[in-house]
């Protein structure tokens, strides 16, 4: 949950620099992102504002790209998705939308709360209708709008292009660097039609009201037309099988064309995570990113 942020009046002057007047006793921050802080706080009009600052240069390079995402996808979604009044390199800022996140992370623990039943089969109904109408969103259409557009072979030929380069920068464990090697060389796991796709949808980016409806989608930083089952995978890692296959289910009952070998290809994905955050690690060049990703890539080699 959030607390209130050590620098209250530094971020009241920053939103103010940009228009923006905010109650300084209503400032509540979130430091649980690895490329923002997120800060919810009551302007003098009593509307709820959320508040993203970027914590390196690289991250708010990216912002035009990701304000083309939620441009593109706002009107196409029939969800909410935050609608920018302030972009700038140092802010960005959106009034609040409806509901409130599926999951999010205890400040002194970091262990994660989850506000809503993991088995609610209204949850996987909703979620799967919501990526069905996601995944039908027209391809042709996002590359006019500027988004990033993998075709079937690229998907497979940048996972296998970031794995050389993982296991040149870390010491990756020979039994994970085989599983990646065996997944690469298998046509069965690999998409042969892409989609519109999200990247990150897991409950901390999907708002719901209290019946467990799903109101809105957060952070669309990692959106492009890719692989399906990108937005497969967290629902994977609930781990509960009925689950997955309630969402599946609801999502060829909406429209959806589900790939080969889904819930295999989710499995391997997960265990491909790593090389996400290695690749992070890279980017940012931070010693302390760089050595908790050498401990997920190989445990023995970071002791």
């Amino acid at each position: 949950m959030p607390s209130a942020p050590n620098d209250a009046p530094q971020i009241v002057e920053l939103a103010g620099h940009h228009g923006l007047k905010l109650k300084p006793d209503t400032l509540s921050v979130n430091e649980a992102g690895l490329d923002y802080r997120v800060v919810m706080a009551r302007d003098l009009e009593d509307t709820q504002w959320v508040l993203r600052i970027p914590r390196r240069e690289d991250v708010s390079a990216k912002l035009p790209d990701e304000k083309k995402i939620l441009d593109f996808v706002g009107p196409r979604l029939g969800v909410a998705v935050p609608r920018w009044h302030v972009a700038h390199r140092d802010l960005i800022a959106y009034p609040a939308l409806p509901g409130r996140p599926g999951l999010t992370l205890a400040p002194a623990s970091g262990e994660p709360v989850w506000h809503f039943d993991r088995e609610s089969p209204v949850y996987a109904r909703q979620f799967g209708q919501l990526l069905a109408r996601m995944h039908a969103i027209d391809v042709e259409d996002a590359r006019r709008a500027g988004l990033i557009v993998e075709t079937p072979d690229q998907v497979r030929a940048n996972w296998a292009s970031d794995i050389a380069r993982i296991n040149q920068a870390f010491d990756v464990a020979p039994a994970l660097l085989q599983r990646w090697e065996r997944w690469l060389g298998d046509d069965s796991y690999w998409p042969r039609f892409v989609v519109l796709t999200h990247g990150e949808m897991y409950p901390a980016h999907v708002l719901l009201a209290p019946d467990d409806t799903i109101t809105g989608v957060l952070d669309w930083t990692t959106a492009k037309v890719g692989d399906p089952a990108r937005d497969f995978v967290f629902q994977k890692m609930l781990g509960v099988d009925a689950v997955f296959e309630a969402t599946v289910d609801a999502y060829v009952k909406a429209g959806g064309q589900v790939p080969d070998r889904l819930g295999d290809h989710c499995v391997e994905l997960l265990a491909a995570s790593p090389a996400g955050y290695a690749l992070f690690a890279l980017t940012t060049g931070l010693p302390e990113h760089r050595a908790a990703a050498q401990a997920q890539l190989n445990p023995e080699a970071a002791m």
